[in-house]
């Protein structure tokens, strides 16, 4: 008899995190969550093996250690077409979104949204809607922050959060020098040439938090 409930996944590096959202999602009826992951690397070696109607849809956080969620996004959009996949993050930025939907998720929703808004955002994208208020398809890339690679684009959202250099090195696990030539690199790629200006981008382009 095959099973009417969606089977769920979640991709979150905070224990507690997860244990909230399974508790709220295994609330209802038709949802079971069926796997847990604690970073990218973690999802990738069990989604991979995976048959479709195992697994329906993953809830993926984008900031985990290691691994960006947006690299393993880009990952399962090429090898795992058949799972569909819901951005759920604290980085609420409309050119994530964008971003995120030109990798292949299939929708997208901010951490701060209420509590129903993540169980309709995965019912809808179970049939193949969006989550409310989002749109269809993603709007063409064009801008320059639009032509950063998944990590840049992660490494200037925290760059525009105000983290110091070694905070940003702890949460990406890179080392400073590395973070110090991706802050060189970006700022290279978006024409800015000081902390100012980046800034004064980032407002102009709907990117600060």
């Amino acid at each position: 008899m095959i099973s009417s409930r969606l089977h769920l996944a979640i991709a979150d590096d905070h224990a507690v995190v997860r244990l909230g959202y399974r508790r709220l999602l295994e609330g209802e009826p038709d949802l079971e969550v069926v796997a847990e992951y604690a970073d990218a690397d973690q999802a990738w070696a069990d989604l991979a093996l995976r048959r479709p109607g195992e697994v329906d849809l993953l809830i993926l956080d984008l900031s985990m250690p290691g691994r960006s969620g947006l690299d393993l996004l880009r990952q399962l959009a090429e090898s795992c077409r058949w799972l569909k996949v819901l951005v759920f993050t604290m980085h609420d930025t409309p050119a994530l979104r964008q971003q995120c939907l030109r990798a292949g998720a299939a929708g997208f929703l901010g951490k701060s949204s209420d509590p129903e808004a993540l169980v309709e955002a995965v019912r809808r994208i179970a049939r193949g809607l969006p989550p409310p208020g989002q749109p269809e398809r993603p709007a063409p890339c064009g801008l320059p922050h639009e032509q950063l690679t998944p990590r840049e684009h992660e490494m200037l959202l925290l760059m525009l959060s105000g983290h110091p250099l070694e905070r940003i090195a702890r949460e990406m696990n890179v080392s400073d020098k590395t973070v110090s030539n991706y802050q060189t690199l970006i700022r290279q790629k978006l024409g800015v040439a000081s902390a100012l200006e980046l800034i004064r981008y980032g407002q102009q382009h709907g990117l600060m938090p």
